[in-house]
């Protein structure tokens, strides 16, 4: 992937090549030829909802693909091309919508490169692998190949180094606790409404709750200390539904553990994860912050209602969250983050500064994977394995249809369900309160990057224009 994450750049290589305008065809194809099948899960939500992400998201992959062709003039073009696509990525996570898909350091989970995220998080991983793209790229490409080819060389010793780093270490002695994932399952159907009838959804959820409560009586499984259900397990505000919320303190008394429960709720209208116990019932909640664009939030509404129907999608806008919460629970100190907002750096690293020792990542998949799909559930379980080694936490992946897993603190999956069925996972976790340096770090790395990048973009264009006007300048004169 990361020799292809160069191609756009490397293809206009050398001194003289194709102009601009002739250039962005070919990276707008390579960006629709990336985002059109990695966003294909969108289809279940709304066939318009697919193409307008993927031809923005495509778009953007080629305007700034075509300004590659800028640095190719630098000796160092490699590097340069390599910072570029870190700048990139940063753009296209933060305009026009934040939609951080389809990252180079999110497809590295399991790899020997993944360890490098614990030092510089995701965007030092995203430059090492497009380095070594980029100077496999300079490779094909170089009439003289002996440079190229020891650079290549280094740039993918260094990534493929990432195992021999010391990060992610579970000392002798350190605590653990043994942390439930429920996985309710809903009603498999495509008529939406049915697929996500909340009281079926949550009696689901209680039901695999109880099974658990009777097998920790039997003694088949260890009593867990925690147990988390995923988001959108009731979508009934307990607070004005005594029937949902009689369902969820009853399964929450027979299982005896403190339980996160993903709801909905209202006045706002709020995503939240909400941490029920025994003797008290609904208490301390997180809200989420990031909210999904058409799916929770319609920007630019007022404008949009004018043009599109596309408004429908979501009638009325959530009211997002302003901070960071740690669930205390024994010696646990949970941090959570939903669905999408695990694609954000910045975002589950607030969670790890406040003092997580453990994180959880409660989703609702249901609606795209209708047809059959886990693109999504898969693209979000490999990013939660990175956020894993990044922050050197086991994380809790808690899904109503999967895949819901439990991953340890290097990323590797401890226990993992399919899709469409009801499960229960349960696993002893250790609880790491040591900091790695990429969360130290925070968002130093890929500031630096992206503004070296920027530099690097300036100089090659500066040089552009002033020979330029050397050109110009002769024919002036004549």
């Amino acid at each position: 992937m990361a020799a292809g994450a160069a191609w756009p750049g490397a293809a206009g290589a050398g001194a003289t090549g194709p102009e601009p305008a002739v250039q962005l065809p070919g990276r707008l194809l390579f960006g629709l030829a990336l985002f059109v099948p990695l966003l294909s899960w969108l289809i279940n939500l709304a066939w318009y909802a697919w193409a307008a992400l993927a031809v923005a998201e495509a778009v953007i992959f080629a305007l700034l693909a075509v300004g590659q062709r800028m640095l190719l003039s630098l000796r160092a073009w490699p590097v340069a091309v390599a910072g570029w696509w870190v700048a990139a990525e940063a753009l296209r996570g933060r305009w026009p919508y934040a939609f951080p898909w389809g990252r180079l350091a999110m497809s590295q989970a399991g790899t020997p490169a993944a360890p490098w995220a614990a030092v510089g998080g995701a965007p030092l991983l995203t430059f090492l692998l497009a380095l070594a793209g980029s100077t496999l790229a300079w490779l094909v490409l170089a009439r003289r190949r002996a440079v190229p080819a020891l650079a290549f060389a280094g740039a993918a010793g260094l990534a493929l180094a990432g195992a021999l780093l010391p990060v992610d270490p579970v000392p002798a002695g350190t605590p653990t606790a043994v942390v439930a994932a429920i996985q309710g399952n809903v009603p498999h159907a495509r008529d939406l409404p049915n697929l996500l009838r909340a009281s079926t959804v949550t009696a689901n959820h209680a039901v695999a709750t109880e099974r658990l409560a009777a097998q920790v009586r039997a003694g088949a499984r260890p009593a867990p200390d925690l147990v988390i259900w995923p988001e959108n397990a009731t979508d009934l505000d307990p607070r004005f539904y005594p029937p949902v919320y009689a369902t969820i303190a009853a399964a929450v008394r027979a299982v005896g553990r403190p339980v996160l429960v993903g709801e909905v709720l209202q006045d706002p209208l709020r995503n939240a994860g909400q941490l029920w116990t025994p003797a008290h019932g609904p208490g301390p909640l997180y809200v989420k912050r990031q909210l999904v664009p058409f799916g929770e939030y319609i920007p630019f509404r007022g404008l949009l209602s004018h043009i599109t129907s596309l408004v429908a999608l979501q009638p009325r806008n959530f009211t997002a969250g302003r901070r960071a919460v740690v669930f205390h629970v024994g010696r646990i100190r949970l941090g959570d983050v939903i669905c999408y907002e695990v694609g954000f750096d910045g975002l589950v690293r607030s969670e790890v500064k406040a003092g997580a020792n453990l994180l959880a990542m409660q989703t609702n998949d249901a609606t795209f994977e209708v047809d059959g799909q886990r693109g999504e559930s898969l693209q979000q379980l490999a990013m939660a394995r990175i956020r894993a080694v990044e922050s050197d936490r086991a994380v809790v992946v808690a899904s109503t249809t999967g895949v819901s897993a439990i991953i340890a603190p290097d990323g590797s999956l401890v226990a993992h369900t399919g899709t469409w069925r009801q499960a229960v996972l349960e696993a002893r976790v250790p609880l790491l309160h040591t900091l790695t340096l990429a969360d130290r770090l925070g968002g130093w790395p890929e500031f630096l990057i992206t503004a070296l990048a920027i530099g690097a973009f300036g100089w090659a264009a500066s040089r552009w224009v002033a020979a330029a006007r050397r050109r110009r300048s002769p024919r002036a004169q004549s």
